[in-house]
């Protein structure tokens, strides 16, 4: 392997939205080769990225851990994340604490709101609501107008959106749920991160906690609506029609798309694929959505 026939596998790696195990195992291959060729910490911080989408977070937290040596902004905040969730096991909130506020001290707006959620549930720091509201407020006009799929607008929209509801905003909030969930099914179009299904789904419950569900708007994602308990839903993608259901079994709810069976409507969303691509990159192509 070379450097530039290593770079080409990453190139075309991250080109795709559906990369097979075979792709996956050549990155790895070649970001290993350019991390012990280059020493540069951007390809450790693609390597830890990989691992932590395949949430083999041990090896996510040794290569974060080698860029954040090398002061990597995008390495300081993930290490945050690491420690704030526990991923490796064990949560310790100084540490995420500490890695947030110094990425954000570097600029990282990421960082600055998960600073802020911090000071909400009173973790590490003294709990202080008003403190969370004055972070998030300072980080809405900054992200507002973007159009950078990675930026974090769905994340500071729907904790704005919280704020909105908490004070008895809720037109405000829908309207932020609105532009919050069209921006991150975009980016979920892309690439389907389990930690943005996740965030899509928490703002589909809030949303259908402030307005009733409407069957005669139906689209993908209120699929984590439906599917918490038992329903059939149809639609129909290039003159086919596809149905999934949501069972209940021995006290837990179990999903069939089609012919094919998932324990949770989150394996769903991860799992299905049609015509070669998930869900997730279909979803504007989805039509004749039907509840029974």
């Amino acid at each position: 392997m070379t450097i530039v026939e290593a770079k080409r596998i990453c190139r075309e790696y991250y080109e795709k939205t559906n990369p097979s195990e075979e792709d996956a195992f050549l990155l790895t291959e070649a970001l290993g080769y350019l991390i012990e060729e280059t020493k540069s910490p951007d390809y450790m911080v693609d390597l830890g990225s990989f691992y932590y989408e395949s949430r083999q977070f041990d090896l996510a937290l040794k290569y974060y851990e080698m860029a954040a040596e090398h002061n990597n902004l995008y390495a300081i905040s993930n290490l945050g994340y690491i420690w704030y969730y526990g991923r490796t096991g064990e949560k310790n909130y100084e540490k995420a604490f500490r890695y947030f506020d110094r990425a954000r001290r570097m600029g990282d707006i990421i960082s600055a709101y998960k600073v802020a959620d911090m000071y909400k549930n009173g973790y590490y720091v003294e709990k202080n609501y008003e403190k969370y509201k004055e972070i998030i407020e300072e980080l809405y006009p900054k992200i507002k107008n973007t159009r950078r799929l990675n930026d974090p607008l769905p994340e500071i929209f729907s904790r704005l959106a919280g704020i909105r509801t908490k004070e008895g905003k809720p037109k405000a909030a829908l309207h932020l749920y609105e532009k919050a969930m069209s921006f991150l099914a975009q980016r979920l179009r892309w690439h389907s991160f389990f930690g943005d299904l996740n965030i899509m789904k928490r703002m589909v419950e809030d949303v259908y906690k402030l307005q009733p569900f409407d069957p005669e708007n139906m689209w993908l994602y209120d699929l984590f609506y439906l599917l918490a308990s038992p329903h059939k839903i149809r639609f129909c993608f290039e003159d086919t029609t596809h149905e999934v259901e949501s069972v209940e079994e021995d006290c837990a709810i179990v999903i069939r798309f089609d012919d094919k069976w998932f324990r949770t409507v989150d394996d769903l969303f991860r799992k299905t694929e049609l015509d070669g691509e998930l869900l997730t990159t279909r979803y504007e192509e989805l039509y004749d959505f039907e509840v029974e």
